[in-house]
């Protein structure tokens, strides 16, 4: 029986992967990858030339299938998703669950690296013993409920959210009364940024630097 390699790759400095996921991808028989266009990228600054899948949140249940075959024929398949670690707020979760259920006695293996959450929560500088994550919330049904619960919360909460949603997200923080906050953009790239203060402060800041409000962003509800 095969192997799937479940790889995290960088989220956004090229060098920030293991050495251990380097020599992954040159061994495996297969890349799937949530975008090929983007761990092109990555294999191509590595000089590493393996077939690649694609592999989405659609279909993701639909090449499981053939990652199944693969798997029974003895092959080692690695899935990476866009960057960080898959599974987390990323494709991969229904992959693995399906491997798990459909071929028991294959080996799935966690080749770690690089997220988004752990980075964000190490430059910090709050208490995080014990967090709640909560990745991308709702865009419509649930979402007030959640906001609601973030704000009563006695534990830090993380987030998720895009450049197109982190103003209204603020504002809504500010509607549900929350204090402090602590965000995240850009982490391990050139323009990494972290504000940490009110969230009436974090706002002041969006407004004077509109260009700020760009890449992908980590909010961290301190209660």
């Amino acid at each position: 029986m095969g192997t799937l390699s479940i790889v995290a790759t960088p989220i956004g400095n090229m060098e920030d992967i293991t050495l251990r996921a380097l020599r992954t991808l040159k061994e495996c028989d297969v890349i799937y990858a949530e975008d090929t266009r983007v761990i092109a990228k990555l294999l191509a600054r590595y000089e590493i030339k393996k077939p690649l899948q694609r592999l989405d949140a659609v279909t993701e249940m639909q090449k499981a299938e053939d990652i199944l075959t693969r798997l029974e024929a003895g092959e080692r398949v690695v899935y990476v998703s866009d960057a960080g670690t898959p599974g987390i707020s990323d494709p991969g979760t229904r992959l693995v669950a399906q491997v798990r259920a459909q071929l028991p006695t294959a080996t799935i293996e966690a080749i770690p690296g690089a997220s988004a959450l752990t980075a964000a929560l190490s430059i910090s500088g709050i208490d995080i013993a014990a967090f709640t994550f909560l990745g991308f919330l709702p865009h419509k049904k649930g979402r007030q409920t959640a906001l609601k619960k973030i704000a009563e919360s006695e534990l830090p909460t993380v987030l998720y959210e895009s450049p197109h949603r982190i103003e209204k997200l603020l504002e809504e923080l500010v509607q549900h009364q929350v204090s402090h906050i602590v965000i995240a953009r850009e982490l391990t790239k050139i323009h990494e940024e972290l504000i940490s203060g009110t969230v009436a402060e974090a706002q002041a800041h969006f407004a004077m630097h509109p260009d700020a409000v760009r890449g992908e962003f980590v909010v961290i509800v301190v209660p």
